[in-house]
């Protein structure tokens, strides 16, 4: 999508900006880019961006043929942008809207049609070429050719044949030689300079040699090497073809992705349904989604009630049942039932949409390993050339001064043409391009099938070096759905509990409804999961909320807040943790053995203190997910230490964590101390080595500790804050995703490590053949035609290699304790 920004403000609210620093307003563009043939042209567009003043950073991405530029909106906007790409020499593709799915296919498809069509072509016309320029050279050959082309009888017919053969080869490969050219003249030389000089060098002294045939020269008939040009372009178009639907293969998921939204949809005006396009949708319009239709855009039903099938989001195969004032998201499908729901989200807004953007720019990005490759291909061309040039003439001067000999058949000139066309074709800064950003276009594709989004390369590079994993237990180990499970009220407590004050007119309440009701008012406007489960738990029993004044929600501790008691009375009343009974000298007495012995079975203690009396305790438990201990014996088996961080005392939390098993246990910890454990973790606690740390959340408290940690995980359903400062988001919220990450991870970068040492093998090995240094010690001398056969496979290799991604499954567990891929 040509206009697909998005802006990158902080993502904290003011109070934390102040205490981790501001974020300058930047934008984030990507942009589709039309005429990249290899890694020197996406080097050559990724210099051009950069030197734009107000663009902050650029990547571009040769396998997606994308662009991804952050950049200061007040210094330079996204025209100014587009317009360096295209002074380039590249051109700026317009996809945009709901339609830029389809119209992508539409322009990929045509142009692997277009390149099968053009290798089809010069197919036809370099088969017979090579068989006539070949057949009369090998005397064993017995198949039948015409006396009338033989070039020793008639050698003019003969040379004029193969050049009408050869022109049409050429005509198919014209694009080859307008981008090489030009880029030529730029003086920022391309894959496709290469194939041009080479191909027209063995042109242009063919067609030297026709001139002396037809000048009486016939000698000169042993001197022609169409077959050299017409069966390079050949190879290299059957190359291109197979590169194109190879890298149309690594877009597949996000292709499938934006698939997924319907095209139009049908909204309410003045009581009359109307179907519009989709992207015709504003916020603020009534939809009407009929049984079995998907939902077009995000939004709040207003009418109606069904079951909506939302397993594209979360991962879940049964329906989840929707009624008004439930929200609901684009691209899932209405079971049963009519609803109408007001657009809250459209466009570049809706979830699907995000989940798009960030595969989108995850695809687009670079790993660091790829640094040495962005170098080199920047290089490359240039170098090649010199090497081509330099070999050429070196082989020259020594032939000519007798120092070497000539191959049989060959004059001085031809063979210095041979090592020169040979070394230009051979070369490939497509394999060096292509190496890194097809395995990470794949592995973000696969991520995604599996709900794991990965916003970065170097993020997805960064995970399969984690060794330790921390989790956080509200929300992420847990459901995050705590309940009340005791209420316990001290002998003192209840005496208070029950006296005229506190008890309704009527009294006769038992005193640990009174204590319940009473907490619960306190716990009204906390944001806590335990405070609300005691409200939830209030309500479940049909309590009333009685009036608060002065409420302060003191986190990591509790809440304080005045409650207007039912008898009349106001009483101020303390609910949280041992730490804020501890603060406030708040006796604990024969409760503190009650609450040892609740945290034991792995449930929360909340204190509430009367007037700064002890007066009971609320117990509150969260189970865990069905996924967690699954998930950390999964990290165990790949050598990986887990530990949980919260809040709760420690009893509490060792009693889940050994549910869990997990090995270490960061209990009583404060919000704004979780990025601190983290970084301890980090330094390996003062005294042992460096770890790689991973930290899982879904909270806003979460946020600078997903920040810290060298990759955050957060949970898809959690805040948005902490989405924002996660590197990975876990879209299903299955915990068993994260060592599936890592396991990704872990492949990916084997097959980055093999695709580069293949592109850089290929090319260190290949360029010093076709430059002659077997035929120097007696070998053979490369001839230009099986050159360009291995330029061309090796690009196809590497994408081939990278493709073997879509075949991993990162859940599979391996029998020697690891995880391995699907078989």
């Amino acid at each position: 999508m040509s206009g697909s920004i998005k802006t990158n403000a902080a993502p904290y609210t003011q109070a934390q900006t102040a205490e981790y620093g501001a974020q300058a307003e930047t934008a984030q563009i990507i942009i589709p880019v039309g005429g990249m043939t290899c890694a020197a042209c996406s080097a050559r567009v990724e210099k051009a961006l950069a030197k734009v003043n107000g663009v902050e950073k650029a990547s571009v991405n040769l396998a997606s043929e994308k662009a991804s530029v952050i950049y200061n909106p007040a210094v330079v906007r996204a025209q100014g942008i587009k317009a360096a790409i295209e002074k380039a020499g590249y051109k700026v593709l317009d996809f945009s809207g709901y339609g830029a799915a389809d119209e992508h296919k539409r322009l990929k498809e045509l142009e692997i049609k277009t390149l099968w069509t053009k290798f089809i072509v010069s197919a036809v016309f370099s088969a017979p070429l090579l068989y006539i320029a070949m057949a009369p050279m090998i005397k064993a050959f017995t198949a039948p050719f015409p006396k009338a082309l033989s070039p020793m009888n008639f050698p003019l017919v003969y040379a004029m044949l193969e050049l009408l053969l050869v022109i049409p080869v050429i005509i198919a490969g014209n694009k080859f030689y307008v981008s090489g050219f030009k880029n030529l003249l730029r003086r920022s030389p391309n894959m496709d300079s290469l194939i041009a000089v080479g191909t027209s060098a063995a042109f242009l002294y063919s067609l030297y040699n026709v001139i002396q045939i037809a000048l009486g020269d016939f000698h000169a008939v042993e001197a022609l090497y169409f077959e050299t040009a017409g069966v390079i372009i050949t190879l290299i178009l059957l190359g291109k073809s197979l590169e194109a639907v190879s890298k149309g293969r690594t877009g597949e998921a996000i292709k499938r992705l934006m698939s997924l939204s319907p095209k139009t949809a049908f909204i309410m005006q003045n009581g009359v349904e109307k179907e519009i396009a989709i992207d015709e949708v504003i916020i603020g319009d009534i939809v009407a989604v009929k049984p079995g239709s998907k939902i077009p855009v995000d939004g709040v039903i207003i009418e109606g009630s069904s079951s909506i099938d939302e397993s594209m989001l979360s991962g879940e195969s049964m329906p989840v049942d929707k009624k008004p004032g439930d929200k609901v998201y684009a691209a899932t499908i209405n079971a049963n039932g009519l609803i109408l729901f007001k657009a809250e989200k459209v466009g570049s807004g809706t979830t699907l949409a995000q989940i798009i953007r960030l595969v989108e720019e995850a695809q687009g990005s670079k790993a660091p390993i790829a640094r040495l490759a962005d170098v080199v291909s920047g290089y490359f061309v240039p170098i090649i050339c010199l090497i081509a040039i330099a070999a050429g003439a070196a082989w020259f001067a020594a032939s000519q001064a007798g120092v070497v000999s000539l191959p049989a058949g060959k004059t001085v000139v031809e063979f210095s043409l041979t090592i020169f066309i040979s070394v230009l074709v051979i070369a490939c800064p497509c394999a060096l391009g292509l190496a890194t950003p097809t395995a990470i276009m794949a592995a973000a594709g696969k991520g995604a099938e599996y709900g794991v989004l990965i916003k970065s390369g170097e993020a997805l590079e960064i995970t399969h070096k984690i060794n330790t994993v921390v989790f956080d237990k509200t929300g992420t180990l847990t459901e995050g759905k705590p309940r009340v499970t005791d209420v316990v009220a001290s002998e003192a407590g209840k005496a208070l509990l029950q006296s005229p004050d506190a008890l309704q007119s009527g009294g006769g309440a038992p005193a640990e409804d009174v204590l319940l009701q009473i907490a619960a008012s306190a716990e009204k406007g906390s944001e806590h999961p335990l405070g609300k489960a005691i409200v939830a738990e209030s309500q479940n029993k049909s309590q009333e909320s009685l009036p608060i004044n002065d409420f302060n929600a003191l986190p990591g501790r509790g809440v304080r807040a005045a409650v207007s008691l039912a008898g009349g009375g106001e009483t101020l009343v303390l609910a949280g943790n041992r730490k804020l009974m501890d603060e406030n000298a708040v006796d604990l007495g024969p409760l503190e053995e009650e609450s040892e012995k609740l945290a034991g079975q792995g449930k929360t203690p909340m204190f509430i203190a009367l007037d700064g009396k002890i007066a009971g305790i609320i117990a509150v438990a969260d189970v865990l997910k069905k996924t967690s201990a699954e998930a950390v014996k999964m990290l165990h088996k790949m050598g990986i230490e887990v530990a949980m961080i919260t809040g709760d005392n420690s009893k509490t939390a060792a009693a889940i964590a050994k549910e869990a098993g997990i090995d270490r246990v960061l209990a009583e910890v404060l919000p704004q101390d979780k990025a601190a454990e983290v970084r301890r973790l980090q330094g390996g606690e003062g005294a042992g080595p460096k770890r790689f740390v991973a930290m899982v959340g879904d909270g806003v408290n979460d946020a600078p500790a997903l920040a810290q940690a060298d990759v955050g995980m957060a949970i898809g359903n959690g805040a948005d804050v902490a989405i924002e400062s996660a590197d990975i988001v876990l879209m299903h919220s299955n915990l068993q995703d994260v060592p599936a990450a890592v396991n990704l991870s872990k492949q990916t970068m084997r097959i980055i490590k093999q695709n580069l040492f293949w592109a850089f093998g290929y090319n260190t090995l290949g360029v010093p053949i076709a430059a002659g240094l077997l035929y120097l010690f007696g070998g053979p001398l490369l001839n230009p035609i099986f050159a360009a056969a291995a330029m061309s496979m090796s690009s196809v290799s590497v994408l081939t290699n990278a493709l073997r991604l879509k075949r991993f499954n990162p859940l599979k567990l391996e029998h020697s304790g690891g995880l391995k891929p699907k078989a």
